[in-house]
């Protein structure tokens, strides 16, 4: 988006000059040095002289034929054409002042020479005028480019007038894209003076200041601001008609990954404003330091994130066991990078299996000691599952079953169970899995003792393969639609980092059988934050059912938001909790709850009987099954897997094609 002011014809000649090739522009510099030090020259002898008389002077003219080339030597001795013009600082003053003192000297030591020596005023005189034409000359060309710049650049507000506002101007001032117009701050001291030679204004003139100084973008610069205020002063931009971005938070930058000057799209943090509560490094620490731990389904994006928090944790040993050979090949990667560059030294093997292999799953926790383990493997995509019911169910029930008498098996210490809100009066099967696998961690902690297992649910996860931030941000910059499935949908929403910093704190208070649920802050309704994301990249949503906008800039509106359906299995509203039996634990974030629970016998009958079903790909009796587990599953239409689906199409079919063929014979006959 370019600043649609006309570049005057002046500017516009003069910046045509920083277009030259490198050359060249030594070649123009050169010439202008030498045409600037006769012109100092001359200057010089006329205001001691007060006469051009002087230039009758066959001897005075040689001192400066010979001084001009002389002058240049010492100028580019000095690098002074190495220098970019358009990048020059008050810093070249001091080469600028060597250069020309030096030449200076060079007047007197010419005029010795040749024995025509100029009055003694002159050098002092040519050093005060060649300094101010040699060296204005240049600052008055990096002006006029930066003048020039201005007609190309974005003009923008920058939202925060502290250290990282102003760092940002400057950053901003040097590059080629972004032209700050005026600082907004929230601190009425600030009101009305002056920063950088920027105005500070109120954030209600931000309208005024879009209208009358053409500004076309916001920038936040409020490194350190909470997420929840971030979120706040994100609400009260969202009806403005120019899109937002944001500098790196404060954590990004102390750690590296990001600079002063980065600008950002506003990230789905910033959109939900909900602040992590800080790790206790006691319960981070406990079921993890010098202990071996494994994570199933290291690859995915929980599983990576608690790999990668266990690291810091500095286990004995980290075991990554994953199903797909490019996700455990990234993130073994991505984990031995991070502990070569922090130090970490902790041994890191990649494992690759399946948790639905018992006897491989045994073999890996005895051939290592495995001490703890982070049951992290799962199908969790709601549609899949609901289209592979068979595939779905192997491997979240058993795959967990499996996994969970191995772990009691090889004598593990303690067994963490990732489960979701889903699992909550299911009414999709792949809820109804995770409820089956939370009942068979519950059954097995009532029958042994060895191995403490602990369930923790919560809800969607910010950043994980599916989320919708990112894709609404891929479908704004496609130009629309953005799909969302219902207009009153809603979900919980936690950042990936806090959710397994979360889980590791919850299993280390577990006490064997333990469900804990995450506090996962207010709902989001997800077709409001559709219309905030378009909102603040400068776009006019269009909703169905609402009146378009008829204003001057989004006389129809931009992007469309369409509702689609809810998706087979998939609810409106999801929950956290089966009943209200629910309590605090010593950390604020994580709650424990009582659930009803199965004994072993009766769920071991009922698995038998689920595997059986499976294996015979049974998908009456397997829905059969999960109802009549205590999973409070609620199935809200028919079985739509893709292999059942197939079978009744051909079943349905098979009775016509069989007249058919009658019909064919009798005409035959």
């Amino acid at each position: 988006m370019l600043n649609t002011q006309k570049e005057p014809y002046l500017v516009r000649c003069i910046s045509r000059l920083f277009f030259l090739s490198r050359k060249n522009k030594r070649v123009v510099q050169l010439i202008a040095d030498a045409a600037l030090i006769v012109l100092s020259f001359l200057m010089a002898m006329l205001l001691r002289l007060d006469s051009w008389a002087f230039l009758a002077n066959w001897s005075d003219l040689l001192i400066l034929t010979i001084c001009v080339p002389v002058s240049l030597l010492i100028f580019a001795k000095l690098g002074f054409y190495r220098a970019v013009i358009r990048y020059i600082t008050h810093r070249a003053l001091k080469t600028l002042l060597i250069g020309v003192a030096a030449s200076a000297m060079s007047l007197v030591a010419i005029g010795f020479l040749f024995n025509s020596p100029i009055p003694r005023s002159v050098p002092f005189i040519y050093a005060m005028i060649a300094l101010m034409t040699i060296g204005g000359v240049r600052f008055v060309l990096r002006l006029v480019y930066l003048s020039s710049q201005k007609y190309y650049k974005t003009r923008v507000i920058i939202y925060g007038a502290g250290a990282a506002g102003r760092q940002l101007v400057a950053s901003l001032l040097e590059g080629s894209e972004h032209q700050p117009i005026a600082f907004v701050d929230d601190a009425k001291q600030l009101h009305r003076s002056s920063i950088q030679g920027l105005e500070v204004y109120p954030p209600h003139r931000i309208p005024d200041l879009i209208k009358n100084y053409g500004a076309q973008k916001i920038l936040l610069a409020i490194p350190s601001a909470s997420l929840s205020r971030r979120r706040q002063i994100l609400t009260s931009l969202k009806d403005y008609d120019i899109p937002v971005q944001t500098m790196p938070g404060l954590a990004d930058m102390v750690a590296g990954k990001a600079k002063i000057g980065e600008i950002r799209d506003v990230s789905e943090e910033d959109l939900l404003g909900r602040d992590p509560a800080p790790p206790d490094p006691l319960l981070m620490g406990a079921k993890i330091q010098d202990k071996v731990v494994m994570v199933t389904g290291a690859g995915g994006s929980i599983g990576s994130e608690l790999s990668r928090q266990i690291l810091r944790q500095r286990p004995r040993q980290l075991l990554l066991l994953e199903l797909s050979e490019f996700a455990l090949y990234s993130v073994e990667q991505d984990l031995q990078q991070i502990s070569q560059r922090e130090g970490l030294q902790v041994p890191i093997k990649a494992l690759l299996g399946s948790v639905q292999h018992g006897q491989r799953m045994e073999a890996l926790m005895k051939t290592f000691g495995v001490q703890t383990v982070y049951h992290a493997a799962a199908y969790k995509h709601v549609p899949l599952v609901e289209h592979n019911m068979v595939e779905g169910i192997l491997n979240n029930v058993f795959g967990t079953l499996q996994t969970a008498e191995a772990a009691v098996a090889a004598g593990v210490e303690t067994f963490v169970l990732v489960s979701t809100d889903k699992a909550v009066r299911p009414t999709n099967v792949m809820g109804a899995t995770k409820r089956l696998a939370e009942l068979v961690c519950q059954a097995l902690a009532a029958i042994q003792s060895k191995t403490r297992f602990s369930m923790v649910r919560f809800g969607n996860v910010l950043g994980s393969s599916g989320s919708v931030v990112p894709l609404f941000r891929r479908q704004i910059q496609a130009g629309g639609p953005i799909t969302v499935t219902h207009p009153e949908i809603t979900r919980y929403f936690m950042t990936v980092p806090e959710a397994a910093q979360l889980v590791i704190q919850a299993g280390s208070m577990a006490k064997g059988g333990d469900v804990f649920v995450l506090d996962m802050g207010e709902p989001v309704k997800i077709a409001e934050l559709a219309e905030q994301m378009i909102r603040l990249s400068g776009l006019e949503p269009i909703v169905p059912g609402k009146p378009k906008d008829q204003g001057h800039h989004h006389p129809r509106g931009d992007i469309e938001i369409v509702f689609t359906g809810l998706r087979p299995g998939e609810k409106l509203y999801e929950e956290l909790l089966i009943g209200d039996n629910v309590m605090p634990t010593s950390h604020p974030r994580i709650m424990t709850a009582r659930e009803i629970s199965w004994s072993w016998t009766d769920l071991q009958e009922l698995l038998n009987r689920l595997l059986a079903a499976c294996r015979a790909t049974n998908h009456a009796d397997i829905r059969k099954l999960l109802l009549e587990a205590p999973l409070a599953y609620a199935p809200q239409g028919e079985i739509v897997d893709l292999v059942w689906m197939r079978k009744r199409a051909t079943e349905l079919a098979k009775p016509a094609a069989y007249a058919t063929e009658e019909a064919a014979l009798l005409t035959e006959a």
